[in-house]
């Protein structure tokens, strides 16, 4: 998992799992804990299974393959704000998730227009299981910062840990809407037509997608092949989802 690391636009993702990068707009995620950097304002205008037997478990794709391209023009963000974002980010990467949530919470009451202050909140929140917190703070990052592909990927992601499956296809789909060369919700999609809806030939398509995409993938390059291979619709659920 990764946090968002920017408060306003180029998002980037990255905790000891995950953090946006961005404090108000967009960040890139490459594995499931990325982390925040910047804190990215939206502009006047306006990228899992349980872990089982099965098949191996696909690595997080190289940075630029499954990042989230910057949707939004960069604004410029209070500098104090700015550094508020920066401490809580700081926090989250030494492990001190009581500190950080405190910070976000309270840059979130002052700066509600940074959409990476909510979509960390929501990743941190979900790090700790804390799944209606998590998705009520995504939806607003979303709600403040639509633009974004890679928080509606991490919607998606948590929907999906709630058991709500529309809503996740629905939020896996914006995200490839919005940047469709963002292979992280592609494979996300792919992971719930197959395990969760029960749509093979549709993960399939998803699946091949997502490795042109992505430049390949081992681990889901033998998934695929096993899926082709099926009879049963018993499987172990062991692909996970990237963030």
């Amino acid at each position: 998992m990764r946090f968002v690391e920017t408060l306003k636009q180029p998002l980037a993702l990255a905790l000891p799992a995950l953090l946006v990068a961005a404090l108000a707009g967009c960040a890139s995620m490459p594995d499931p804990i990325a982390a925040v950097k910047q804190i990215t304002a939206p502009s006047s205008d306006v990228k899992p299974a349980d872990s089982q037997s099965g098949p191996a478990q696909p690595t997080p794709a190289a940075t630029g393959a499954t990042a989230a391209k910057p949707a939004e023009p960069e604004v410029p963000v209070d500098p104090r704000a700015q550094a508020a974002f920066d401490n809580a980010r700081r926090a989250m990467r030494a492990g001190r998730n009581d500190e950080a949530e405190r910070q976000l919470k309270a840059l979130a009451l002052s700066n509600p227009e940074l959409g990476g202050v909510h979509a960390n909140l929501g990743l941190l929140y979900r790090q700790n299981g804390k799944l209606p917190e998590a998705a009520a703070a995504l939806e607003k990052a979303v709600q403040v910062s639509p633009q974004q592909a890679v928080f509606h990927n991490q919607l998606g992601i948590t929907y999906r840990q709630q058991g709500q499956f529309t809503k996740a296809r629905d939020e896996y789909e914006k995200a490839i809407a919005l940047d469709a060369t963002y292979a992280s919700p592609v494979l996300n999609l792919g992971i719930l037509n197959d395990l969760y809806l029960q749509d093979r030939k549709r993960a399939l398509v998803l699946y091949d997608q997502y490795l042109a995409l992505s430049g390949g993938d081992a681990a889901v390059t033998k998934w695929v092949a096993d899926l082709k291979n099926r009879k049963d619709d018993h499987v172990a659920l062991s692909l996970k989802e990237k963030p």
